[in-house]
């Protein structure tokens, strides 16, 4: 099967000033993540706010985000769902929209770790495309330890890579406990991005607001160019720090600065945090930074 490696970027969910998916404005977001030169495309993941789509507006979005992709870069689904008939309809989907690989999200609920693991084995045998497993603990609630996704990817030949949103230690656990079986690809913003990379990370999936930087970060270090890609990751570490407060701050002030990199309207569908005057100072001021146009590295915001 083939292995996802590189950059991926999730997309935001973009609605219009009445709340429904912008049809054109998702597209658009599609161009601008293949025109900083990403490896691959997620959809429905957390950063598109799954979970308050519904199942037809997920469903349009696995079509239409196929369509506008068009076989450019990979195409990767992030698979929703709280039962096997859930995450089947989601499967079937992708299968039909010609998907390269798909992300297993864990169901909601205090699951132990053998339930969440045999839950993730049967939903993993409903597809013959490579697998990964979402294991994101501090956004999700929930999570797997590394012993308990080697016990998994034993159960079922398809789960080949892992989605990650864990500290490089823990990382670097999961990469030493597969040996070698499993592509581990992190997120976290590009958090410790170079740290991950140290420690055999092959790639990451991170929101469209920073992927061009990731892009370019990921590409310096493939050419052996560490000092450089070190600070070009200096430079975007402090946009990264400020959007990864939690889910909800990344979906409210990641997505802003999204927009104003790429002069797009951002309207949120509730419940979602309301940004403050600060807030969006901020988001421009990092967004000058990331597109080189700040005047001063000392300018008050």
């Amino acid at each position: 099967m083939h292995r996802q490696r590189g950059i991926h970027a999730v997309l935001y969910a973009l609605f219009d000033k009445d709340g429904a998916v912008d049809r054109e404005a998702m597209r658009r977001q599609v161009d601008h993540c293949i025109g900083a030169g990403v490896d691959g495309i997620v959809v429905l993941g957390l950063a598109t706010e799954v979970a308050k789509l519904t199942e037809v507006e997920r469903l349009a979005l696995i079509a239409d985000t196929a369509a506008d992709i068009c076989g450019r870069v990979a195409f990767g689904v992030t698979i929703y769902g709280n039962s096997l008939p859930e995450q089947a309809t989601t499967l079937k989907a992708a299968e039909a929209a010609s998907a390269d690989w798909v992300i297993l999200q864990p169901p909601v609920g205090a699951y132990g770790a053998q339930a969440m693991i045999d839950f993730f084995a049967a939903a993993a045998g409903m597809t013959t495309l490579p697998v990964a497993i979402q294991n994101a603990p501090a956004l999700m609630g929930r999570g797997l330890t590394g012993a308990d996704i080697g016990a998994l990817i034993e159960r079922q030949a398809n789960i080949t890579h892992l989605k990650g949103e864990m500290p490089v230690l823990e990382v670097a656990g999961v990469i030493s406990a597969s040996a070698g079986r499993l592509t581990v690809l992190n997120g976290q913003g590009g958090l410790e991005m170079l740290d991950n990379l140290k420690v055999g990370c092959e790639g990451f999936v991170v929101a469209s607001d920073i992927v061009d930087h990731c892009v370019h970060i990921w590409r310096l270090w493939q050419q052996g160019e560490h000092a450089a890609a070190g600070k070009a990751y200096a430079n975007a570490l402090p946009a990264m720090v400020f959007c990864m407060r939690s889910l909800e701050h990344l979906l409210c002030y990641g997505k802003r600065l999204y927009g104003i990199r790429n002069k797009v309207a951002i309207f949120d569908r509730a419940p979602s945090l309301t940004p403050n005057p600060v807030g969006l100072l901020l988001v421009s001021h990092y967004a000058a930074i990331l597109d080189g146009t700040e005047i001063s590295a000392d300018q008050h915001v």
